[in-house]
């Protein structure tokens, strides 16, 4: 469950451990904490109330002695409402049981913990894989919304594949980097990962087996996995997927398709060279594998544009490629794209008007002005001179700090430094002595179980300021476990 957020009134005359008792009943007698629910430790929900351990102890007994919550060794505290009012009604409903048996699966406990925490006052997080509010266009943003008021966009359900408009300022930008791809094969997402959940759904059979480098950022979410898929990782090296073990996994765990980020790859930040894409393609064909090609950060080079995409060299329709404007624009707008033959984008665009009947009107109106008036490639100058600076002070701060506690290659564009830590600590325990402190880590073993030793260090999101410091801090944390 997610931790309380509310706080005990310290001016009021009412106990404070009075306070957390009535506010925990009422929370239960509501129904918003049913029987079966699980409640924080007492020491988080210490944390979460800003009191002492000793103050929730006191209500969690006067709770436990009225029947509400029972403990129970190795299962923590839950609710049972076991009150004489409660056992003279009806039982309520078990919603732990419905919960349980929903058929998407629940993201990692680290991925909870880091969802939660994102937004909590005084974190600073280093691995957050997203722009700083300082780098998002505002101004630009602001202009758009002023031309809005004067000429608004239709207000009603649109096309299923999304707006025409911003189809083909897709498929223009899709051009310029050798795709070939008419509006009528584009279908707009409400962001990335949306196309992945289509394409899970949509296209492959219950019990496929999707290929994939390891480490991946699609381990992180569960996505396949909900759909009863399972994930097969492919070993990487510095040029990215090895592409000649494509043909003995897919004979070995048959594999339906092939996910790759080949573009400043999640988490490594890899770019694969000119040749290796040149062979994943052919070993892919060998083995009768379709693609999908995830180039959400294409746009963010820092020193030279990246190779073409796999779907540049795609004569057969193998591929689909998928791009979007999280990572580069606005995170907030949800807009992205899927290219590839139209039975399948018309397939995927019937599944997604079940789902949601069309990505958001205003955002693919704001997305086709940036992407048609030129804004957008003014706006990716200024980022990546931004974007720059950033990484240089990255670098620079690990070059001070984790000279002797870790190895890192100098990645050519995206967000992420993939740090090898020469002597790691548990990840969960490195991830909560961070936490404690104020710093909030993706711990290597997100993206793959056997990298422990491993953190993604993004220097995209933390302010500038706080870069150096917070690698600092870290440092003393690795040091010291």
């Amino acid at each position: 469950m997610e931790k309380p957020t509310w706080q005990p009134n310290r001016r009021s005359g009412v106990p404070l451990h009075a306070q957390i008792t009535e506010y925990i009943r009422d929370k239960i007698f509501g129904g918003e904490w049913p029987v079966g629910t699980r409640l924080p430790s007492q020491r988080e929900l210490a944390r979460s109330f800003g009191v002492n351990r000793s103050t929730v102890v006191a209500a969690m007994d006067e709770l436990t002695a009225a029947g509400m919550i029972e403990g129970d060794r190795g299962g923590g505290t839950r609710v049972v409402n076991l009150t004489w009012g409660a056992l003279a009604a009806a039982p309520p409903p078990d919603w732990s049981a419905y919960v349980n048996a929903g058929i998407h699966r629940p993201n990692l406990p680290a991925v909870q913990e880091i969802n939660r925490s994102e937004f909590a006052p005084g974190i600073l997080r280093l691995g957050t894989g997203e722009l700083s509010p300082e780098l998002l266009p505002h101004s630009g943003m602001s202009r758009l919304l002023a031309r809005m008021a004067v000429s608004m966009p239709e207000l009603g359900y649109g096309e299923p594949n999304g707006d025409l408009a911003l189809r083909e300022a897709v498929a223009d930008r899709l051009r310029r980097i050798g795709i070939a791809a008419s509006p009528a094969s584009i279908l707009i997402v409400s962001g990335a990962l949306q196309a992945l959940q289509l394409i899970s759904v949509g296209l492959l059979p219950r019990g496929s087996s999707i290929l994939l480098e390891r480490p991946s950022y699609l381990y992180s979410v569960p996505v396949f996995q909900s759909a009863e898929m399972k994930l097969q990782g492919v070993p990487m090296d510095e040029e990215g997927l090895r592409s000649e073990l494509v043909v003995p996994y897919a004979k070995q765990y048959g594999g339906a398709l092939l996910y790759t980020i080949p573009t400043f790859h999640n988490p490594t930040g890899t770019v694969m060279s000119e040749e290796r894409r040149a062979r994943l393609l052919e070993a892919c064909r060998n083995a009768g594998l379709p693609i999908l090609e995830d180039d959400v950060y294409r746009d963010l080079w820092l020193d030279e544009p990246p190779p073409a995409p796999l779907k540049a060299r795609d004569a057969s329709g193998s591929v689909l490629y998928v791009g979007s404007l999280s990572k580069t624009l606005s995170p907030g707008l949800r807009i992205g794209w899927v290219t590839g033959p139209q039975p399948v984008i018309e397939r995927l665009a019937d599944i997604k008007m079940q789902s949601d009947y069309g990505s958001s009107a205003f955002s693919q109106w704001i997305a086709a002005e940036w992407l048609g008036s030129g804004m957008y490639d003014e706006h990716m100058n200024e980022l990546r001179d931004a974007l720059r600076i950033r990484r240089q002070a990255a670098l620079k701060a690990l070059d001070k700090h984790f000279r002797g506690l870790a190895e890192w290659s100098v990645p050519g564009g995206g967000f992420y430094i993939w740090l090898k830590l020469k002597q790691a600590a548990a990840p969960r325990r490195l991830f909560d002595a961070a936490l404690k402190q104020g710093i909030l880590i993706n711990p290597g073993h997100l993206y793959d179980r056997e990298a422990g030793d491993r953190i993604r260090l993004s220097y995209s999101y933390a302010p500038l300021a706080e870069l150096e410091p917070g690698i600092a801090r870290l440092a003393e944390i690795v040091a010291s476990l």
